[in-house]
């Protein structure tokens, strides 16, 4: 969790900082110009621009989780690119902006107070809600990266959390922050962060097929290192490098670090070269100039004041400017003013500038500028030289330490937690040479062991019943050198251990009987790819067949719409879209053909009548809307030569066969979220016929695997068959003799909610079919 949550902390760090110091100079603005009734109105664009980002982040979930798998792919690295672009504009923007921003921010707050409420809200609002945007697409793109991990939305969490704390101590003057070193150290550490995530969005376009190259590796570390090892995913949390990268990876990431990092560090000597430059006597004699200008009048005033004093303040204090200097660089009245002004070095006029920046900021009334120019006019006694005192820390020693902390501690705890076994826990030595070393009977009952890789080879571990080959437990991906847990129930039988190399041969260590006190225990017999070639053989036959009659069905469809019968159209409509559904486990399968075929909205700008929404769907919406038959002809005409493309390309296509288990479940899962939800309908409201179908197709799927799920366990057919007839009769029951079928916002919420209990309930007893069926090394 915590290594996938050091990006998003940053980011929540950085941005809540950023977005907090724009509200701080909102806010003493307002107060400064004693216009604290107008707080509320701030306060109202702040949470308007807190929900957009919200509802943004929300939109980039929703939209992704209604993609098929390519188009997700897609979608995700398309949005980190965006991300990636809009990160690196912020930090260069940042770091040449750190220090004039708020006065900025102020300007346009001053304006907006003399131009009526809705302007000052539109002010905090844009001012906000950029910040808000950045980072809500940023932390998409580094939760997706980290899958379902919780890392992500706690990082920002706790980054939101500290920036908040840091704001308040900036305002109330607490603490005491050098923002351009801030944002210049973050800056760098976030061009690293966004190396990584471009690499990453790179990979999910080759995944996608977008871009080519996905199959070309330039380095493949996996049979070395272990993907759960607590420094792979520190690394792969932190920098988004993983084990197995390809060439455009790795050249992107390269590139990109290189130029980037580069042009930053480049333009961050520049400034301080710039800074170096105005620190001899024409900074000394503007510094003059400026205080000694006549005060700026009304609210601006009031804001401005503090930050004439606190640069005076800085720089007052020495041997006086030659006049004639003076009066090159600042003017007769610099001239007059300027007394006794000492030369300050860059690091003072940082200083200065930074602690004017913080003086904007907190809810001190400033000084009068009348009372600056006093200070500046008057002589300076000289100074005796004071003691040396001992040399203080910085002031961004305490706040440096409070951002630092947490991810110090989350990588300590990581590397202490994930290194050693727990007291008094068991620890077994695997290896290629050596599997089960230190292995004794186990006591009867719940048992962690602590599994340690002391070979060469990463490799999957089992805990196994030498007799059977049962599974009582497992670890996949052990790397050499790691130490993993495995927990496993204890019972009466025999246990040994099963090591899998990578690229090894198979060894199984030498059985122990534990009977005392044992009662018996399920074991999960192991499932291989040879197991699941038959009724992967026998479900393509099937495929095949069904689109083969999808063929024909198609092309009767087309042909009403070409002859210009939508009666009948409509009638044949039905028939084409349930072959196609009954036909589930094999979408992974299609690949792109699917979104073509059956696509649906979700996604596409333009809706309905976005030229890529094509299909069965499309056609759909067409035949209930009031559609001409010439309209929707070169639809169904497309239609039919994707079905015919599909069926002549499915033999070619590559059926994972551990998709067979895996659809047992999801088929039905996709059923309850869409059709039985009402969000796949598009006029005919026939999701009910839709689920017909689906059920149809699972229970093809069943029957193929029934062999293999009844000799795991006998016990889950059985339920699994009961509720199917429940729910298939529940279906059909909707269904009148004409064959036409009840819309399904036409039921009553009774028949509706025992539906949905249904389907849940036959939900919950295929679950365990996938974990039955998985293949596994040990077999």
């Amino acid at each position: 969790m915590w290594d996938d949550a050091f990006p998003s902390f940053l980011i929540g760090l950085r941005e809540g900082l950023e977005a907090g110091l724009i509200v701080s100079v909102l806010v003493a603005t307002l107060v400064r110009s004693d216009q604290r009734a107008r707080l509320p109105h701030v306060w109202t664009g702040v949470a308007a621009a807190i929900g957009l980002s919200t509802s943004f982040g929300a939109v980039l979930t929703f939209t992704a989780a209604n993609l098929s798998g390519k188009s997700q792919e897609a979608f995700g690295g398309t949005l980190s690119l965006v991300a990636v672009v809009f990160v690196t504009a912020m930090v260069f923007w940042m770091r040449r902006s750190a220090r004039t921003f708020s006065g900025e921010i102020r300007q346009k707050v001053t304006a907006a107070l003399g131009m009526g409420t809705g302007v000052l809200i539109a002010t905090s609002f844009l001012a906000v809600g950029r910040e808000g945007l950045e980072t809500a697409l940023f932390l998409w793109t580094t939760a997706q990266a980290a899958g379902s991990s919780s890392g992500p939305p706690a990082g920002a969490a706790a980054g939101l959390l500290i920036a908040a704390a840091l704001c308040w101590g900036l305002y109330r003057r607490v603490l005491h922050i050098n923002l351009t070193r801030f944002f210049t150290i973050t800056g760098a550490v976030l061009i690293v962060i966004a190396a990584g995530v471009l690499g990453y969005g790179m990979r999910d376009l080759q995944e996608a097929t977008v871009i080519p190259g996905g199959t070309s590796y330039a380095f493949d570390l996996s049979a070395h290192l272990d993907p759960a090892s607590w420094y792979v995913t520190v690394v792969q949390g932190t920098l988004n490098l993983t084990p197995q990268m390809t060439w455009l990876q790795v050249g992107i990431y390269g590139a990109y670090l290189a130029i980037v990092m580069t042009l930053f560090v480049r333009g961050v000597r520049g400034s301080a070269v710039a800074r170096a430059r105005t620190s001899d006597g024409s900074v000394r004699a503007g510094v003059a100039a400026a205080v000694a200008d006549e005060p700026a009048e009304g609210a601006n005033a009031a804001v401005l004041a503090a930050t004439d004093v606190a640069r005076a303040a800085k720089l007052m204090s020495a041997p006086p400017l030659d006049s004639a200097e003076a009066e090159k660089t600042a003017g007769p009245t610099a001239t007059q003013a300027a007394e006794p002004v000492a030369a300050p070095t860059a690091s003072a006029v940082t200083e200065a500038e930074h602690s004017a920046t913080l003086a904007t900021v907190g809810e001190k009334p400033a000084e009068p500028a009348s009372s600056s120019r006093e200070k500046a006019s008057a002589p300076t006694e000289p100074r005796a030289a004071k003691p040396s005192t001992p040399r203080r820390l910085p002031r961004w020693t305490v706040p440096a330490a409070l951002v630092a902390a947490p991810a110090l501690i989350a990588g300590i705890t990581i590397a202490a937690s994930s290194g050693k076994p727990a007291s008094g826990t068991p620890v077994v030595e695997v290896s290629a040479a050596d599997c089960g070393k230190g292995f004794t009977a186990p006591k009867p009952g719940r048992q962690t062991f602590q599994v340690r890789n002391t070979g060469s080879r990463t490799s999957e571990i089992y805990l196994i019943d030498p007799v059977s080959n049962a599974v009582y437990g497992e670890v996949e991906g052990i790397a050499p050198g790691t130490t993993r847990a495995l927990t496993a129930t204890v019972g009466t039988g025999s246990y040994a251990w099963r090591c899998v190399p990578n690229g090894g041969k198979t060894v199984t260590s030498a059985a122990v009987r534990v009977s005392a006190g044992g009662g018996s225990v399920q074991a999960v017999l192991p499932v291989s790819e040879k197991d699941l070639a038959a009724p992967l053989a026998a479900y393509r036959a099937y495929v095949d067949q069904g689109l083969a009659d999808l063929q024909t069905k198609t092309r009767t469809l087309q042909s009403d719409l070409d002859a210009d019968k939508l009666d009948q159209a409509r009638k044949d409509w039905l028939p084409a879209h349930t072959r196609y559904a009954s036909l589930g486990a094999a979408y992974g399968t299609f690949a792109d053909f699917d979104a073509k075929i059956n696509g649906r909205t979700a996604g596409l700008a333009g809706g309905v009548e976005d030229p890529a929404f094509t299909g069965f769907h499309r056609i759909e919406y067409g035949l209930w809307h009031g559609q001409s038959a010439a309209t929707l002809a070169p639809y169904a005409k497309q239609l039919a030569a994707d079905v015919d493309a599909l069926r002549k390309d499915f033999p070619k296509q590559d059926f994972d066969p551990a998709d067979l288990p895996l659809r047992t479940h999801e088929i039905l899962e996709n059923t309850l979220h869409r059709e039985l939800s009402g969000n796949a309908d598009h006029g005919s409201g026939t999701e009910l016929a839709t689920t017909e179908a689906n059920l149809d197709g699972t229970r093809e799927l069943l029957t193929l695997l029934r062999p293999l799920i009844d000799k795991r366990n006998v016990k889950v057919l059985p339920a699994v068959d009961t509720w199917m007839r429940r729910t298939e009769q529940l279906v059909l029951a909707q269904r009148a003799e004409d064959g036409s079928w009840t819309p399904l916002d036409k039921l009553s919420d009774t028949d509706r909610q025992r539906l949905d209990g249904t389907v849940s309930q036959l939900l919950e007893d295929l679950a365990p079919i996938p974990d039955l069926l998985e293949i596994r090394k040990a077999a």
